[in-house]
């Protein structure tokens, strides 16, 4: 037997049916009832999360406070997700209830997927008896799709943002069987938020949904329901909303006018004033992440690249050693680098809310693009005369300042801070006015071109301008609580600590001696003087082979090089392997292809892209903050290549006549020396030392010089190298050419 949804209902006992018979003039009463005392079955079956029976609904005329409580449900829904709202949920109406107050439930439900069961579970908590001590509201800020539509439709209200929509429920499924019906017809009956014709068609697409005007109401009716509707009703008017075929799927604006949804609300601060709570009640709920483990990470003094990554390889630390769920930014700031900032910011912006919260508290200022940092964050909380905004120490080209404002522009609407305000702190020429709405009174902040783009445009009246004509928008911390850019405002770190009932001091991260090295060893100074150095000592290690002192110099400089710039986080094992790999080939180049060119030249491009790469994050630039990384990168090799020449000619020059180091590098011969030698070589007839026995007299590699007796002849090995004084023999004469091998 089927109900007036289609859905299968529990086979009803004999006696109950012989009554529907006798009653048969009473049919439509029949099966009314029969549903409710389905729903109430299924209501029955979900146990309070309290032992003690939960507090009763207000009555008309109640006058207790109500008090708003933020609770966010991340996706996928799962068994820790479900858990933790219980727990928050059971707190707050247990709170609530000891101070006489009336507790407010919103549910922020993100997008993503969940499985079915997960969310029909969730869903029929939601809408049990355990929540009678409370008013629950869904928040939708973006498109809620698949089976988490079951969590907003089992709340007493919806509101969603004028961006975002709600339905496509079965979108994941291949068959909408009986049993997924039936549940979402159950939740649709528990507070008949969405109707349940409207639940089916979100769940099932094949459904034509249609929107009829009766004599006395509107109603949303499947169209294989029209016929039964008109029997009952007189229908003045009748339209379809959504055709078979078509997903069930509602924007904002539609929802509010369909009555789906009862408010529009862009941000937190929207919500709080529809639901006519204070601004600062909705607030997240820290519960929700368990056992706080806070964190206190100060970022002040300018900004730059240096002082960004050590932050985000704090956080990184806090989050891996500890776990750290409560990161508190104690910003102190005039800006300094806006493309550090805005690679900060959204950093700071990717980290999962659900698992753990970042609090920006500004004690004195966040100017510039310090302010980015502030907007990127779940939560700002200032002293009253902190300044956040304005003007700072961070130049910027007219021409880059509005790609930099509609950057921050949407990490402020991703954290539910105004877009507008935020666009203001970094382009004087945004005009941001105060807007109200004529529904309802609610009072928000737009530019012209974001108000003319809301769904209810027509509704909103705009009021005067906020930003000053060509000056950054600046605020202080009273100014934007008003705003609604600040979430609190306290005194002191104190009250912070209040403000979440911390009781301990938070542990400060700090750089240890280690980030101090990294940090020094990565400068251009010291990075100059590693490779000069480096280089150097292998050019001296080439005069004199061997696993000498050069050798051991470069190493460690090349080791030290790599290792901060790998700790730093701008190389990985791919420069290493390019450095490497062009080292190889110069020494091909060197020691067994000589005078070809093509692995010298590829070794010594491999050697100066490894090099440049370990420098910087990106391979190619893609605007002018990475150029100019990008030059300082060659400004480093450069200095580097100048430095590295100039200390060959010294070493050449100087080291043979060092006590200590003369061995390292061979005395060069003088002019007049070298015009005998050349003018003996010329004239030399050589055939007659095939076969002979010598003594090499410098290191052959492969070329150099052996000593026949009296005579000092230049000789060539046939590719292996040969230390200076060991024996060798001629295999091979070809005018001055003369080949040699070493003898074992």
């Amino acid at each position: 037997m089927l109900n007036q949804y289609g859905v299968d209902l529990p086979k009803i006992s004999t006696i109950r049916l012989a009554i529907a018979l006798v009653a048969a003039g009473f049919a439509f009463a029949a099966h009314a009832a029969e549903a409710d005392q389905a729903n109430q079955a299924d209501a029955a079956a979900v146990v309070p999360a309290e032992d003690e029976a939960p507090p009763l609904p207000p009555a008309k005329g109640d006058q207790r406070e109500r008090v708003g409580q933020l609770i966010v449900i991340g996706q996928p829904i799962n068994d820790r997700v479900e858990n933790r709202l219980r727990r928050a949920v059971a707190d707050t109406i247990k709170k609530a209830k000891q101070k006489g107050q009336w507790p407010v439930l919103i549910f922020e439900i993100q997008p993503g997927d969940s499985e079915f069961g997960k969310a029909h579970d969730l869903a029929r908590y939601l809408s049990g008896d355990s929540l009678n001590g409370a008013t629950t509201v869904a928040y939708l800020p973006e498109t809620i799709t698949g089976h988490a539509v079951l969590v907003a439709m089992a709340c007493e209200e919806i509101i969603m943002s004028e961006d975002a929509k709600l339905g496509d429920a079965g979108k994941s499924e291949d068959v909408i069987t009986p049993s997924l019906k039936s549940a979402y017809v159950e939740i649709a009956n528990s507070n008949k938020t969405v109707p349940a014709d409207v639940a089916l068609k979100m769940l099932d697409k094949s459904i034509e949904l249609q929107l009829v005007e009766t004599d006395v109401s509107r109603e949303f009716v499947r169209q294989d329901r029209l016929a039964e509707l008109k029997r009952q009703k007189k229908i003045a008017k009748s339209e379809v909303l959504i055709a078979s075929g078509k997903p069930g799927i509602f924007g904002g604006q539609q929802a509010r006018d369909l009555g789906l949804a009862s408010f529009l609300a862009g941000d937190r601060a929207a919500v709080a004033k529809a639901l006519g709570l204070p601004a600062n009640s909705v607030q997240d709920d820290l519960s929700l992440l368990g056992s706080l483990e806070p964190v206190r990470i100060d970022i002040k003094g300018p900004i730059s690249t240096s002082a960004t990554d050590q932050v985000q390889t704090l956080v990184e630390k806090q989050i891996r050693d500890h776990d750290a769920n409560l990161i508190c930014l104690w910003i102190d700031s005039p800006g300094g680098s806006p493309s550090d900032s805005i690679n900060l910011a959204n950093y700071l912006k990717s980290l999962d809310s659900a698992q753990r919260r970042t609090v920006a508290y500004i004690a004195n200022e966040a100017l510039g693009d310090a302010a980015f940092l502030a907007l990127a964050c779940d939560q700002i909380v200032m002293r009253p005369r902190a300044v956040l905004g304005g003007a700072g120490d961070d130049p910027m080209p007219d021409d880059e300042r509005s790609t930099m404002a509609e950057a921050i522009a949407a990490v402020a609407h991703e954290k539910h801070h105004s877009p507008g305000l935020a666009a203001a702190m970094v382009d004087p020429k945004t005009v941001v006015y105060r807007y109200q709405r004529q529904t309802d009174g609610l009072v928000d902040y737009f530019t012209e071109a974001e108000a003319a783009r809301l769904n209810d445009a027509a509704q909103w009246q705009r009021g005067q301008a906020v930003t000053a004509p060509d000056k950054r928008f600046q605020v202080n911390g009273d100014e934007a609580l008003e705003f609604g850019l600040a979430d609190a405002v306290v005194d002191d770190f104190e009250g912070l600590k209040a403000l979440y009932g911390l009781q301990d001091d938070l542990r400060l991260a700090e750089p240890n001696w280690a980030d101090f090295l990294i940090d020094a060893l990565n400068s251009p100074g010291v990075s100059i003087f590693l490779l000069l150095l480096g280089f150097a000592a292998l050019y001296a290690e080439l005069q004199s082979p061997g696993i000498g002192l050069g050798g051991l110099i470069a190493a460690l400089c090349f080791l030290l090089y790599f290792w901060s710039a790998y700790l730093g986080g701008t190389a990985g094992w791919l420069e290493v392997l390019l450095f490497v790999a062009g080292v190889t080939c110069l020494a091909l180049e060197v020691f067994v292809l000589p005078g070809f060119g093509l692995f010298g030249l590829a070794g010594g491009l491999m050697i100066i892209g490894s090099l440049v790469l370990a420098s910087q994050t990106f391979v190619l630039p893609r605007n002018e903050y990475q150029l100019q990384q990008l030059r300082n990168s060659l400004l480093v090799i450069t200095g580097a290549g100048i430095g590295t020449v100039a200390a060959a000619v010294l070493m050449r020059r100087y080291l043979p006549h060092a006590p200590m180091f003369n061995r390292m590098v061979l005395t060069p011969p003088t002019d007049e020396e070298l015009s005998r030698i050349t003018e003996r070589e010329a004239l030399a007839q050589l055939d007659h030392l095939l076969g002979a026995r010598g003594t090499s007299f410098t290191p052959l590699v492969p070329s150099g010089k052996a000593r026949f007796g009296d005579q000092l002849v230049d000789v060539l090995t046939d590719g292996e190298f040969v230390d200076r004084g060991c024996a060798v023999e001629v295999v091979e004469v070809r005018g001055h050419r003369v080949v040699v091998r070493e003898l074992s």
